[in-house]
């Protein structure tokens, strides 16, 4: 399957995609640190940087150019965490809480332009979990009724850092759509692979109770040094763009969660699982 990603950050979408077994061929990030990461590990796809000028016509000239007229052959699936700004209590931007009328998470509506212009089978978005609860829960209805129009179903699930072994729970509102004649058999979902409960295994970390997975391998001891990272992290990441590493990790998505999504839609297309997909799963 050919994974593109939108508003790609460091590559969270990208990394999951990988594990996946599927072919990374376009991603979008304008934060120029983003798309260094993005190139570095990615270095076969194209690379863009501002949502507003890309479009389906430049992703298949890329996409041709790279995998010839058949690169739609084993699907296309798109994924983007569309920005929270105008949403989230955390990350203000400008007027504050305006959802889809704000400047940056208005930016949904390039991403649903440009779903409309290269129809992929699958989509799957990421906001921060109050998407689904702004302006009395009708910006999410227009999400929804968008995705419709365009001849998607769509489910949706808050999904929590935690249920996939972390130590946080980092809760995000996560949206699975694809065509309107793919039917799910009762009782069937996309987030099949979650926990509705988890262990009752606690941990205190920066004053916040947090669950944690019962598979987490090693438990290690939780400290930070003065940039609020682990100390097992602490010199990795190059200094002059640790402000940006920084901010970076914060926006981005945890590519186990987004994994278990993908793994969801990978048995549920082919009915099986990858190589990659399996070993991934085993760790």
């Amino acid at each position: 399957m050919k994974h593109i990603s939108l508003f790609s950050g460091i590559g969270g979408f990208d990394l999951a995609a990988e594990w996946a077994g599927w072919t990374n061929i376009v991603s979008c990030e304008i934060n120029p640190f983003g798309r260094k990461v993005l190139e570095y590990y990615w270095p076969n796809a194209y690379h863009h940087d501002d949502i507003k000028t890309l479009t389906g016509e430049i992703i298949e000239y890329e996409a041709q150019k790279r995998y010839g007229p058949d690169w739609r052959a084993d699907g296309v699936i798109l994924s983007g965490g569309f920005p929270c700004q105008d949403v989230s209590m955390a990350k203000q931007h400008g007027r504050g809480q305006q959802g889809l009328r704000g400047e940056r998470t208005g930016l949904f509506f390039e991403m649903l332009r440009v779903i409309s212009e290269v129809r992929p089978v699958y989509i799957v978005a990421e906001n921060v979990s109050d998407i689904t609860r702004i302006n009395g829960g009708r910006d999410f209805s227009i999400i929804m009724y968008e995705l419709s129009r365009l001849g998607y179903n769509a489910e949706w699930r808050i999904c929590r850092a935690s249920e996939v072994g972390a130590c946080h729970q980092r809760a995000r509102a996560y949206m699975v759509a694809y065509p309107a004649g793919v039917e799910l058999e009762d009782g069937e979902s996309f987030f099949s692979g979650f926990y509705e409960t988890i262990p009752p295994e606690r941990r205190i970390v920066t004053g916040t109770t947090a669950q944690v997975w019962d598979n987490w391998p090693n438990q290690p001891v939780i400290s930070i040094v003065g940039n609020e990272f682990s100390e097992q992290l602490d010199g990795i990441t190059f200094s002059a763009w640790l402000k940006e590493s920084i901010q970076a990790a914060g926006n981005a998505v945890v590519p186990q969660l987004v994994f278990k999504i993908f793994q969801a839609i990978n048995i549920f297309t082919h009915g099986t699982q990858s190589k990659q997909t399996r070993a991934r799963a085993r760790e």
